[in-house]
């Protein structure tokens, strides 16, 4: 919070933002619709399916750390050990993306894909919380977890179905009005645009005060907002969050 917004736009998030209301190379299948309680959360899950919140330091290392938090919630509702995965091997070795500069993240699933998965945090710890992309350094001997494919979400409401029936999401949004960020719902009345500059997780949703929203979880540690978690009104694209919803299938 000491940064000015310009330190803020230039270490935090994204200088690379994502072009929105792109076609969808992997779009999600019809999901039959349920019926769905008034509130939700991944969080309240036993066993766990989601690691402690990260901390992705002065890099705009958003995407690495969305998708690979997306993966363990993938890997550990399949059945598997919940495990903490390297999101550094995602930032120095994905040679699509931008690293610290930013990146996407369909390219980063198609990286995982690829490379036959990910290591674990405990083996390729995170290094690049100064700012640096840093070499790549993976083993395909120490993967411990890998997916299929990935899909991508149309809309809010679909979202919402899908989060309840197959685990937290991915998704990317305009965070340039986060910094100051310390409780409550961001709202459509609130100064958040629609530029994609940082990626996040959605956990769960709930209603207060006649307000939908989104429980999203950030990378910017346990200090920022709400133990590292925000609210985001669901429901009307605010700060551009329904413009890449994104999921790890095939875990």
């Amino acid at each position: 919070m000491d940064m000015t917004p310009e330190e803020f736009k230039n270490t935090i998030v994204m200088k690379n933002t994502i072009p929105s209301h792109r076609e969808k190379k992997y779009p999600a299948k019809f999901i039959e619709p349920i019926p769905l309680a008034t509130t939700f959360d991944w969080r309240n899950h036993s066993p766990s399916v989601l690691t402690p919140v990260y901390n992705q330091g002065q890099c705009g290392s958003c995407w690495a750390f969305s998708i690979t938090e997306n993966i363990e919630s993938q890997w550990a509702l399949a059945g598997n050990q919940l495990t903490s995965l390297s999101m550094q091997q995602v930032v120095s070795c994905d040679s699509n993306d931008g690293g610290c500069n930013g990146g996407d993240p369909p390219t980063a699933y198609e990286y995982v894909v690829s490379a036959g998965g990910l290591e674990s945090y405990a083996d390729y710890p995170y290094s690049s919380g100064g700012g640096t992309t840093g070499s790549c350094s993976f083993n395909s001997g120490d993967i411990v977890a890998h997916i299929g494919s990935y899909t991508q979400i149309n809309e809010e409401a679909q979202a919402q179905q899908y989060l309840v029936q197959n685990g937290p999401l991915s998704v990317c949004v305009d965070a340039s009005s986060w910094q100051y960020y310390n409780g409550g719902i961001i709202t459509t009345s609130s100064d958040c645009g629609t530029s994609l500059d940082h990626c996040v997780g959605i956990t769960g949703y709930g209603t207060a005060e006649s307000t939908n929203y989104w429980w999203v979880r950030n990378s910017w540690g346990t200090d920022w907002g709400q133990s590292g978690y925000l609210q985001v009104q669901s429901g009307a694209d605010v700060c551009g969050i329904a413009q890449e919803i994104t999921s790890a299938t095939g875990a």
